[in-house]
């Protein structure tokens, strides 16, 4: 099952699969945003340019099992929004000491949550209250939601399941409070606005001294209403009217907070944890792709602009190599012989050494299907055949950051030499020199 938003909506699609009594999982991508008004989250409240920017990749994992929801949420590879909810239980800072030998690569959250339950961090009481939260923040903003593209997989169940939830109940409820939402505009946009005390004497007059020490703790211009219903163990709806009032006075106001590179839960980010703004070598990138035309493209613009870069063209050879190479970013062809990309992105997403590395997938196909798949196998990003000079420099640079201006070329002489010593053990790896010709686009 698959399809178009503007043909069919989250709630029907919710309903078909509680009616069909399926056991899969259901992606969903956001269109990129535009202004419209509405004041609903999900992609159709943003009317700042910056948050749209973001939200133009935005999707949703939600896994199911005989019609009942087992757990959702966007994708993302961070462990912030496990980490705000254990806020609740003082266990935040366990998150950095857990080690998660195998998780489902579009469920790495999950994965950690069960981890720490299996610790005794949490209560199994616990841990159910913080996945029905989970479920509800991530179907309030797919029911929200009006333009994107779906599809729905059967498949086995996530296991092992902590609950499983009523499709029919969630939605009367959700439903409700999305509705709900809409009459908080243009006052109040998404819950991922941050409230910002404006006026602190006014508050002091209106509000209880308890009531005002909860405020004056959050609403910090950096904290979202969304984060804010996870620490209180509320949701974001419930925040949102306790402050409606005083936004509509001015009292409080709510801006978007700007990206920071912050630490949740102990766990260094993807870009810190591989070196960007502190490595003290040139940003290395590994593409694997079967075609050779592709490799000495990809190395002689990478080397042009500062980065190491090595070409590998046996994908089978590929998976022992990057582990020595320790790479920043991953460029991985799609259509391969004996392994293609999809099976070895998926392998290197269940060894804790390139659980959160940047991985792109290299296609010459651009349809929904094939970047539904890359993502369901955990590909961070895709880059669709042919592509340009700029296109390629600016997905890199978007992940791991500006090369040096010339390049360490001692540094990348080193490593070559070090990489044909174990081509000659059996390994076939395919150089150019930085200085060699090719073309601007790869086909």
């Amino acid at each position: 099952m698959q399809g178009k938003l503007n043909e069919i909506d989250i709630r029907s699609i919710l309903q078909l699969i509680e009616l069909g009594q399926r056991t899969g999982e259901l992606f969903v991508e956001a269109y990129p945003s535009q202004p419209s008004g509405m004041g609903n989250p999900g992609v159709v409240y943003v009317q700042d340019v910056r948050s749209s920017r973001a939200l133009a990749e935005q999707y949703w994992f939600v896994f199911f099992l005989n019609g009942q929801i087992v757990y959702a949420a966007d994708r993302s590879t961070s462990l912030a929004r496990l980490s705000d909810y254990l806020r609740r239980y003082k266990a935040e800072a366990t998150l950095s000491n857990l080690v998660v030998p195998s998780a489902n690569t579009n469920a790495l959250e999950y994965g950690y949550l069960w981890a720490l339950l299996e610790s005794h961090t949490l209560t199994p009481a616990q841990g159910r209250s913080i996945m029905q939260s989970m479920v509800h923040e991530t179907l309030f903003d797919l029911l929200s939601l009006h333009q994107g593209s779906f599809i729905f997989e059967l498949g086995p169940a996530l296991s092992p399941q902590l609950t499983t939830l009523e499709i029919t109940p969630l939605l009367a409820k959700i439903m409700t409070q999305v509705q709900e939402w809409k009459q908080f505009h243009p006052h109040i946009q998404s819950p991922d606005q941050c409230p910002a005390i404006a006026d602190l004497a006014a508050l002091q007059e209106t509000l209880s001294r308890r009531t005002l020490a909860t405020l004056d703790r959050y609403a910090d211009g950096k904290t979202s209403i969304r984060q804010i219903a996870r620490y209180l163990n509320r949701d974001s709806l419930t925040v949102a009217r306790a402050i409606y009032p005083y936004v509509q006075k001015g009292v409080i106001q709510l801006v978007y907070a700007a990206a920071k590179d912050t630490e949740a839960g102990g766990l260094k980010p993807v870009r810190k944890e591989f070196g960007v703004s502190q490595a003290p070598r040139p940003l290395r990138v590994a593409c694997i792709d079967d075609g050779i035309t592709v490799r000495e493209t990809v190395e002689h613009i990478l080397r042009h602009h500062g980065y190491e870069a090595t070409a590998i063209g046996n994908p089978l050879e590929a998976l022992s190599l990057v582990f020595q190479l320790k790479p920043d970013l991953i460029l991985c062809d799609i259509a391969m012989p004996e392994l293609d990309g999809y099976e070895i992105c998926a392998m290197l997403r269940q060894t804790t050494a390139f659980r959160q590395l940047p991985i792109v997938m290299l296609t010459g196909k651009d349809g929904f299907i094939d970047r539904v798949k890359a993502k369901m196998v955990g590909a961070t990003d895709y880059l669709t055949k042919p592509f340009g000079e700029s296109e390629l420099l600016m997905l890199v640079e978007k992940y791991i950051g500006i090369g040096t201006q010339q390049g360490d070329r001692a540094s990348l002489l080193l490593t070559n030499q070090a990489l044909a010593k174990t081509g000659e053990n059996g390994l076939k790896i395919e150089m150019t020199d930085a200085d060699s010709t090719s073309s601007a686009s790869i086909e």
